[in-house]
């Protein structure tokens, strides 16, 4: 393996320990994006927001949606309420300020409404109170991914709502809409060194996502690819590759696979492979997994298969802690502007603690990186800590 050239670790002077090391960019200016997996800010974190929603649920077991504080604060994290609309992001936010990307991106994992309108047969529901969009807003995003398992938990009603909210709030958005063609079409960044940023969402099968979810002609829903198959995936790169101008970059974010376990499916290797090859797409934005998963570099394009949750409110839930689902990642590509191909790799390290994001410490961050270097053999990536505990990639 051979590290990325566009990349090197800065040494930290004595009296600048609390700043950030950012990469060195060795070759022209690259256009830097901050991605990261599942956002969720219903449930127990709408709950702790300044205009917190009616707390009842109507899961198996818990009723009311402050039970999830209660567990969060059994760990001995006295959460403030009503919480600050910047609390729950935390260090995130410094991390932003000072690496200042060219977009941020992010999966929503939830309605936004108030609609009381639960979607019949699933057990989980998340919505956060319209009036608590300022906690998004905090975080200064560009795009929500909205084609998940959860973005119609309150029914059509709830979507619409969603939708709604975060067009008054300037906040973009991709993967869900009011018939298949906004569904499926990619919400546009215009550059401030040219160009254009396209991103696409879309969610399979195998996230949870209900068949009748998917968008129609003639009703609302999410962008739903039923087989990740090699058709599939030819069709949705000759969609980019029709909207794609010289000097774009195109990301397709997906929501796939199961919540936990490291195995990556043959089926979404094939599928990633297949768009790149089809064309036209740069990045692969996956997630849905509760955890990361396992990085690849392929033809020069990023794959991230699993981003791993960066906010829920999971917290004294129990089960799978061998996983440290706490423990995320946000992750910053720099893509050449001529050609998408990656030139480097940032992330940084988070972990997840009375419902605000907090750099991880170093135990949590040796633990991460031997993991996704673990996973990364099969895949020809490998990992390098800089002198702050940030994260850089190395592939063949």
């Amino acid at each position: 393996m051979s590290g990325s050239s566009a990349i090197c670790s800065r040494k930290r002077s004595p009296t600048s320990s609390n700043r950030l090391l950012l990469p060195t960019l060795a070759h022209g200016k690259m256009t830097q994006i901050f991605l990261c997996g599942d956002v969720m800010t219903g449930r127990a974190i709408d709950q702790i927001l300044p205009f917190p929603s009616d707390p009842i649920l109507f899961e198996p077991y818990v009723r009311d949606a402050r039970v999830y504080v209660e567990l969060a604060e059994r760990a001995g994290v006295v959460i403030p309420r009503p919480a600050s609309f910047s609390y729950v992001w935390g260090d995130a936010l410094a991390i932003w300020e000072e690496v200042s990307p060219a977009a941020r991106i992010v999966n929503l994992e939830t309605s936004i409404t108030t609609s009381g309108d639960s979607w019949s047969g699933k057990s989980v529901h998340y919505r956060m109170n319209p009036a608590n969009i300022e906690c998004l807003r905090e975080a200064k995003l560009t795009a929500c991914c909205l084609a998940n398992n959860h973005v119609l938990d309150w029914g059509y009603a709830g979507l619409s709502e969603t939708l709604a909210v975060l067009d008054h709030a300037g906040i973009g958005r991709a993967g869900a809409g009011q018939h298949k063609s906004e569904a499926a079409a990619p919400f546009v960044v215009n550059l401030e060194e040219g160009g254009r940023l396209l991103l696409w969402s879309c969610a399979a099968l195998s996230s949870g996502v209900p068949l009748d979810w998917a968008a129609d002609d003639d009703h609302p829903g999410v962008y739903l690819i039923q087989e990740l198959t090699a058709e599939e995936a030819r069709s949705l790169a000759t969609a980019v590759r029709s909207q794609r101008r010289v000097g774009d970059l195109a990301i397709v974010s997906i929501h796939w696979g199961e919540n936990w376990g490291y195995e990556i499916a043959n089926e979404r290797r094939d599928f990633a492979h297949s768009l790149i090859d089809s064309g036209g797409i740069d990045v692969i934005h996956g997630h849905s997994s509760h955890h990361v998963l396992g990085l690849e570099v392929y033809q020069g394009k990023l794959i991230i298969y699993g981003c791993g949750d960066l906010l829920t409110d999971y917290e004294g839930i129990h089960g799978f802690e061998e996983y440290r689902g706490s423990l995320g990642l946000m992750y910053f590509p720099d893509l050449e502007p001529e050609t998408g191909r990656l030139a480097g790799l940032h992330m940084y390290p988070t972990q997840l603690k009375g419902f605000r994001l907090n750099r991880a410490g170093h135990e949590d961050v040796t633990w991460l990186v031997n993991v996704l270097r673990r996973e990364g053999v099969k895949l020809g990536t490998g990992l390098e800590i800089l002198d702050d505990e940030s994260l850089s990639l190395i592939w063949d």
